[in-house]
């Protein structure tokens, strides 16, 4: 919904430039709401019951947006809270990777299992797919999808009274979560405007749009299991650098790529998020305070939020800069990833 079917029906009533503002402002916003709420998750441990709780919020609100689709600028509304709640439905379930022992193969696998839904939906049922019906055909395949995880996952009980501003006094931490955020730039964008980049790039129409996503789905699907094993094989630490490569190509390529092979750079796109989203949590939850993990992974959130902000706002100015030139615009994204690679090696 994030990445295609919602973009894709908001753009007609509002301007691109200003979807873009809004959407980031309600990352930025989720920060803070994640920041407390992982204070208490920790100190209490009791984070299972927030990862319940914004589940079932992000799903009752998505359905909610079919009813509200002939008013889109409440519709808009109501989808910057359910991006919000979704967000913190994240970070509680990010935090429960605490359970497991080979965080790896459980983060990919989890990424996976995430992208199957997008891919069947996208893929073999994207031609009855219809807005605004949609919304309510997402937020049930995310319920059904998410119900194992509500159901089955266990409460880590390690519990911890943090103060802020030791970890804001962590120069690794800082370093090591700025380095993810520029990886989140790119990605976050990504999402947001993909299929708004195909309509206008390539003269796609809708459902060889869904079509595309949902082959970049398979590549998260591929992805999450492929990098989830290599994790626990040559460790976190030897894996997460790959990523800044991995989207450098991503970018290079979607500049020069021909209509008749967009389907591939679909697929590659989906691998590189996949190695985004498996390496990072893990990344945080190994390499400090175990005790500590709902406010360190809220920084993690943070990189999404701010990404989201930060990142859409670099894509509006990029826009306007080149006058509307998308494949110019993807292209000078390129800045990100340079960056994090840098700010890598620096921690």
């Amino acid at each position: 919904m994030y990445s295609t079917f919602f973009p894709l029906f908001i753009t007609k009533y509002v301007d691109t430039k200003v979807y873009s503002l809004v959407y980031g402002t309600a990352f930025l916003l989720s920060f803070f709401v994640a920041l407390y709420l992982g204070k208490i998750a920790d100190r209490y441990g009791i984070r299972k019951a927030f990862f319940v709780s914004f589940s079932l919020t992000t799903t009752l609100l998505g359905m909610s947006l079919t009813p509200l689709a002939e008013t889109p600028l409440l519709a808009l509304c109501l989808y910057s809270l359910m991006t919000i709640s979704h967000q913190q439905a994240l970070v509680f379930y990010n935090s429960m990777l605490l359970s497991f022992e080979k965080k790896g193969m459980a983060s990919g696998f989890g990424v996976a299992m995430g992208y199957v839904g997008s891919a069947v939906a996208l893929i073999f049922l994207a031609r009855y797919m219809r807005i605004p019906y949609v919304f309510l055909q997402s937020s049930m395949i995310f319920f059904l999808l998410s119900l194992p995880s509500l159901l089955l996952l266990e409460n880590p009980p390690i519990k911890e009274k943090i103060l802020l501003r030791e970890i804001f006094k962590d120069k690794r931490f800082i370093y090591t979560v700025l380095s993810i955020l520029s990886l989140t730039e790119v990605a976050n964008t990504l999402i947001a405007m993909m299929g708004i980049y195909l309509k206008k790039v390539y003269g796609l129409v809708d459902t060889e749009i869904y079509r595309i996503i949902g082959l970049s789905a398979v590549g998260g699907v591929l992805g999450g299991l492929f990098f989830g094993r290599l994790i626990d094989r040559v460790g976190v630490y030897a894996l997460f650098p790959f990523g800044f490569l991995l989207w450098s190509m991503f970018l290079s390529f979607l500049y020069i790529v021909p209509r008749d092979l967009i389907l591939l750079i679909g697929l590659f796109g989906g691998f590189s998020l996949a190695h985004l989203w498996t390496t990072s949590r893990v990344l945080i939850l190994e390499a400090f305070p175990k005790a500590q993990a709902s406010v360190r992974l809220s920084f993690l959130s943070l990189t999404e939020r701010i990404a989201s902000t930060t990142g859409l706002f670099a894509w509006s100015f990029f826009l306007t800069l080149t006058g509307d030139n998308y494949k110019l615009s993807a292209l000078l994204m390129l800045i990100f990833p340079l960056l994090g690679a840098f700010l890598f090696i620096k921690r």
